[in-house]
């Protein structure tokens, strides 16, 4: 006889599954960050999370087959389908299919999963959630500018303070230009630039001196490790230097001022037309910041790369710039928890039309994760059932505790009856694992008074941690009490109320 195959149960690398406690903070904190962006008067949208491949287009890192950098399969019509990836390129395929209904500007806000067909690592999942906001139709950057603000007002709605984290804001018209500029320019450099590119990603990190190395030769880290650089040469690496550090190339009211020692490589930079759009736009966006009350919270950065392909012009990413520690117990950086940027291309994929558009997307179980740090969410905090114990089995006596149960929900607490079939210990084992504030009791002596006793298992967990002995515990019965049947609710509801516990998981 065949022997009868059992899979064995086990979760697959870079997935998650997420209990009770987790999950209602998630709710609580999407909620805070949906009633910003509605009170900027985003709508609520939401998209399947499986699209044409072609669709979504080829914006993650891929070759030849379309489920390289996502999930992909054939339909039974031999169509390529993938799970998306993002949440902004479904957005894209609703505008253009929906683009004559829709007002213009169209404002609208997403939250859901996206995947990734990558190699899993610490922090880095297959399936994750974004919380995303855009803008498509509206060309000008006050749009940009308006993202970056509400971006700063997310953050501190959810309980991040301020000065706890930045707003940074750079234009990809910028380093495109540098670019061209240093003759980086063209489909046939396309593999050094994204090394130049991964070097200014850097700068926070290394410095000026480090991105020097990254730029040029290469550069050798603590442990010995090499990462080879771009292979610049020293006039290439100033240009590119000189817009990060800000020494030699600067927007004022009347342009850009270019100065350095290499006059033809200035010329270039001057006389580049993205280079100059680019940092007339982030002018216009500092003059808006400014206006708006934002200038401390938002900052023109141009170490700000954003990695997608399909961004046109200006990108921004919110960072956290408090410390933790790491594996080894060094200060680090939380790093960036939300970004964005205009992609005036994606929408036109599919109408052959310029469509102007920008958005940011929030790593929302990252931003869990920063508020778990600071104390801002509370691992225990989802209260559980109060549970009706079963102390008699017979069914006139199930009526009775279910009758409990009924009353308890039709006002508005949650309850749960024990539909196992174990004795009294095992239930109460059963109401701690559940996180339940109290439990209801009545066994027959009870039921001939007409009360119910009540067990504050929160308050009785207190009491007992301080007693030293079975003895003394047994006389004090701790947090357990007696009251009359119609009592009930009333006595449920103190206990509810003395409960000490953030709501839904955030601490206000």
């Amino acid at each position: 006889m065949a022997k009868e195959f059992k899979p064995k149960a086990r979760l697959p690398r870079g997935l998650v599954d997420r209990t009770g406690a987790e999950l209602s903070a998630t709710r609580a904190m999407l909620e805070k960050i949906r009633a910003v962006y509605a009170l900027y008067g985003f709508e609520a949208l939401e998209t399947p999370a499986i699209e044409y491949t072609d669709a979504l287009g080829k914006f993650l890192p891929d070759l030849d087959r379309p489920n390289e950098g996502v999930f992909s399969f054939q339909d039974d019509d031999e169509q390529w389908l993938s799970l998306r990836y993002d949440l902004t390129a479904p957005l894209a395929r609703y505008v253009a299919e929906h683009f004559e209904q829709l007002p213009k500007p169209y404002r609208s806000y997403r939250a859901g999963y996206v995947f990734r067909n990558e190699k899993p690592g610490p922090g880095r999942f297959r399936q994750f959630m974004q919380f995303d906001a855009d803008t498509v139709g509206a060309p000008s950057v006050a749009a940009d500018a308006e993202i970056c603000m509400m971006a700063a007002d997310t953050l501190e709605a959810v309980g991040i303070p301020r000065g706890a984290y930045v707003v940074k804001v750079n234009n990809r018209k910028v380093l495109d230009g540098v670019m061209e500029a240093i003759g980086l320019g063209g489909d046939e450099n396309a593999g050094r630039r994204l090394t130049v590119l991964r070097a200014i990603d850097k700068f926070d990190k290394f410095g000026a001196e480090g991105v020097a190395l990254l730029l040029g030769p290469g550069r050798k880290d603590e442990s010995g490790d090499f990462t080879k650089g771009a292979g610049l040469d020293d006039r290439q690496a100033a240009v590119v230097l000189a817009m990060l550090t800000g020494k030699g190339v600067r927007a004022t009211d009347v342009g850009v001022e270019v100065e350095l020692d290499d006059v033809q490589l200035a010329a270039a930079l001057a006389g580049n037309a993205a280079f100059q759009e680019g940092m007339a736009e982030l002018n216009d966006i500092r003059t808006l910041l400014a206006a708006g009350g934002y200038q401390d919270r938002v900052k023109i950065d141009p170490s700000v790369v954003r990695g997608l392909e399909y961004y046109t012009g200006p990108v921004y990413e919110a960072e956290l710039t408090f410390e933790i520690t790491d594996e080894t117990g060094r200060p680090v950086r939380f790093g960036s928890v939300a970004g964005g940027g205009r992609y005036d291309g994606l929408v036109a994929r599919f109408r052959g039309e310029k469509v102007p558009a920008t958005g940011f997307s929030i790593g929302v179980s990252r931003l869990l994760a920063a508020l778990a740090f600071l104390g801002k969410m509370d691992a225990d905090a989802e209260v559980g059932p109060v549970v009706v114990l079963a102390m008699d089995k017979e069914p006139a006596r199930i009526a009775d505790y279910m009758k409990m149960v009924s009353e308890l929900r039709a006002n508005g607490i949650r309850a749960e009856m024990y539909l196992g079939g174990a004795g009294m210990k095992a239930q109460m084992k059963y109401a701690d694992r559940r996180g339940a504030p109290a439990v209801i009791i009545q066994g027959s002596n009870e039921k001939d008074a007409g009360e119910v006793q009540i067990k504050d298992l929160v308050e009785g967990a207190r009491i007992a941690a301080g007693i030293a002995d079975n003895a003394e515990y047994r006389a004090a019965r701790p947090a357990q009490f007696a009251v009359k049947e119609s009592e009930m609710i009333a006595a449920i509801r103190d206990v509810l109320e003395r409960r000490a516990a953030p709501s839904l998981g955030l601490d206000d």
